[in-house]
């Protein structure tokens, strides 16, 4: 698996539901790693997986925040990210609404097609890691593995009532990296949830 698709907040960063003024990560004073996180992105970059980050970001149409503060939050996060020894290939944003009817706001797969295409990446053999039912189905119509974190929108108690379940079920982003990493060296079994 040469690449691995992730969601942004509730994975990357303390999802800003309910604690932030619109729910929303409008400026960098609100964007907090999850811890792990950074350790995690470094792990990847040691073994030679690129990550793409594909997240919904409908503030942006909804006018909370603007293109460029969304973009100025991207830059930092990237900046932190590789001062850390990890990298992020790139960061695919769908700033619609899902009244917008768009071909990539997730659940959509528009923006791991995105990617695939212009990467040449396998959708087969990527896996794409979020915190919501919205990651998962978007994944499994991509047509990757999918896993979910809960280190973000859900729980496993939520997750038992959705019909789509994910591949695999892990606490944050490390302990998903630790799993692939480990599987890619040893074909080990994911933990089962």
């Amino acid at each position: 698996m040469r690449y691995l698709f992730i969601d942004r907040d509730g994975v990357v960063n303390k999802d800003p539901g309910g604690w932030t003024k619109t729910d929303y990560v409008t400026d960098w004073k609100d964007f907090h790693f999850i811890p792990g996180t950074l350790e995690a992105l470094k792990i990847l970059k040691e073994k030679g997986i690129k990550v793409i980050v594909a997240s919904n970001q409908g503030g942006v149409n909804k006018g909370l925040y603007t293109k460029a503060e969304l973009s100025k939050v991207n830059s930092s996060m990237l900046k932190e990210i590789e001062k850390s020894g990890g990298a992020v290939e790139e960061v695919f944003y769908c700033i619609h609404r899902d009244e917008d009817n768009c071909d990539c706001r997730k659940p959509k797969p528009g923006m791991l097609e995105s990617a695939a295409k212009k990467y040449g990446i396998d959708l087969k053999k990527t896996c794409f890691i979020g915190d919501d039912k919205k990651d998962i189905l978007a994944g499994k119509k991509a047509g990757c593995k999918t896993a979910l974190v809960l280190s973000g929108k859900s729980s496993m108690e939520v997750v038992d009532t959705w019909e789509e379940k994910p591949g695999y079920v892990f606490a944050n982003l490390l302990e998903a990296v630790k799993w692939i990493t480990k599987e890619i060296a040893s074909g080990a079994k994911a933990p089962s949830q």
